[in-house]
């Protein structure tokens, strides 16, 4: 059965808020997507800009160097609906995709990656560090009006220094997060609205599946309905907890995917999660279409993450 939380706002007026990143003197990083920004969100619901890179920054997470790892899509056209803001094509001045490096302190900004081999990235949408400093992400791919690119799952080092392809292809694949025991890497694809996971051997390389699909994904769990997935983050008890479009909310999956928990949330744009709070029970949530950053109560510590 659904549930709905006691929610407590932090922030509004966000433009297209995602990527939330809690810090421990309780201020939550979050990414602007549609106004190419990245801002900080006190404690107090104070807000700041710490960088600029234009774009569309959207998953980030803190790396080993303690400076802020973001992907950054490209950009998209928006559009307004009634209440709503919602991402749509490639934009007209798309600017390609990219893992760029954030200093907090200064708001320097470093690209990283912007291809794989002769591979351009397209939409880097989603990232996870490891405990080695390696970091997992997806690239989404892009939109057009006539087509739309195929996406994957990539490992790559923290130091710029190597990049991998290591699912390809993937139907625009979201969120990406680890278990507690780090041996799989979870990924949410958007429009099929299934979480698969794949065993990790070791960093960026992982033992595929026998499937027919191609890609070796084990499934997780797939919704039905107008459920598509976006962003995930991992709790302490392996639940993957997917942010969901549609419906509006947090789907929590089991770890062996028998249970399927559903938190209701007031914005059918709900687009990523992090866990925060002393004992990471707070879950801080963007609800992207009304440009809204919340928090709530979670029913289960979150996984404390490699930095």
């Amino acid at each position: 059965m659904p549930t709905t939380p006691v929610l407590h706002e932090l922030a509004s007026g966000l433009a297209f808020p995602e990527g939330p990143v809690w810090l421990p003197d309780g201020s939550v990083i979050v990414v602007e997507i549609q106004a190419g920004r990245v801002a900080r969100i006190g404690a107090d619901g104070t807000k700041s800009i710490v960088a600029e890179p234009g774009g569309g920054p959207n998953g980030a997470a803190i790396g080993p160097d303690g400076k802020l790892y973001v992907c950054n899509n490209g950009g998209f056209e928006w559009h307004t609906i009634g209440p709503l803001t919602v991402p749509g094509h490639q934009a007209h001045d798309y600017s390609g995709g990219r893992i760029e490096r954030i200093d907090l302190a200064s708001g320097a900004v470093d690209v990283l990656y912007q291809q794989c081999g002769e591979h351009a990235l397209r939409g880097p949408n989603d990232l996870v560090f490891d405990p080695h400093g390696g970091f997992w992400f997806t690239d989404h791919g892009k939109i057009r009006e006539r087509d739309r690119d195929r996406g994957g799952l990539y490992w790559a080092r923290a130091d710029g220094s190597e990049i991998r392809e290591v699912v390809y292809p993937l139907d625009a694949p979201n969120g990406v997060g680890l278990s507690p025991d780090g041996r799989r890497v979870f990924v949410a694809e958007t429009f099929t609205g299934r979480a698969w996971w794949w065993e990790i051997v070791e960093p960026g390389v992982i033992r595929p599946a026998p499937d027919l699909l191609g890609h070796g994904g084990t499934l997780l769990a797939g919704l039905s309905g107008l459920q598509l997935f976006d962003s995930l983050a991992v709790d302490a008890e392996g639940f993957v907890c997917v942010a969901t479009l549609g419906n509006g909310g947090i789907t929590a999956i089991a770890p062996d995917g028998a249970r399927i928990d559903h938190i209701a949330l007031p914005d059918p744009l709900v687009t990523n999660l992090c866990f925060g709070g002393e004992d990471l029970r707070t879950a801080y949530v963007t609800l992207s279409g009304t440009g809204r950053l919340v928090r709530f109560e979670w029913p289960r510590p979150g996984l404390r993450l490699a930095f």
